[in-house]
């Protein structure tokens, strides 16, 4: 349906025109912001980089926490499209997406460490290290744990379940995943 790209949503058809107005940039911003963070959720890697992408080509300082969001769920969705076909330009936006990380949770360690844990992990499994993504994803775990940020949590212990089924270690993947849950 939206896979590809394509502009099919009755909202971004009803945003076009003047890309110059601030408000609009701003609305656009927020509009393409929630279209990507409910295409990965819903696990729609195309439409995730394609609103992530629109996103992230906007200029709007307004919305810089959005802006930092957006990054984060682009890199671990760049990350699950790389688990299918990698590729250089791929590499390159995880690699962005962890420098971006880096610089945020040196001004806000609490809100920004576990996510910056989490895609360092994700790189780690991609890469076949299976011993750092492990220490890595109990790193971001625990951070996401003491700042409080408990869908986080959740979503570290969902992927570090999903990397031990990789590599089959099902009874460890399990105890992550029941971690998740509750």
């Amino acid at each position: 349906l939206i896979d590809n790209g394509e502009a099919t949503s009755i909202e971004e058809k009803a945003v076009s025109g003047d890309s110059s107005d601030k408000g609009k940039n701003r609305y656009d911003a927020l509009l393409f912001y929630h279209q990507a963070f409910r295409a990965y959720w819903s696990g729609y890697t195309d439409r995730c980089r394609y609103y992530s992408d629109k996103h992230l080509s906007i200029p709007s300082p307004e919305v810089r926490f959005i802006r930092t969001m957006v990054e984060f769920y682009h890199g671990l969705n760049t990350i699950d499209k790389s688990r299918v076909k990698s590729s250089v330009k791929r590499k390159e936006a995880v690699s962005n997406s962890i420098t971006a990380m880096k610089k945020l949770a040196l001004n806000s360690d609490w809100n920004y460490t576990n996510k910056l844990e989490l895609l360092k992990a994700e790189q780690q499994s991609l890469r076949g290290n299976h011993h750092n993504a492990t220490k890595l994803y109990d790193a971001s775990i625990e951070s996401a744990r003491k700042s409080g940020l408990i869908h986080e949590q959740g979503l570290a212990c969902e992927k570090a379940g999903f990397h031990h089924v990789i590599v089959s270690n099902n009874e460890k993947a399990l105890k992550y995943f029941i971690q998740a849950s509750s």
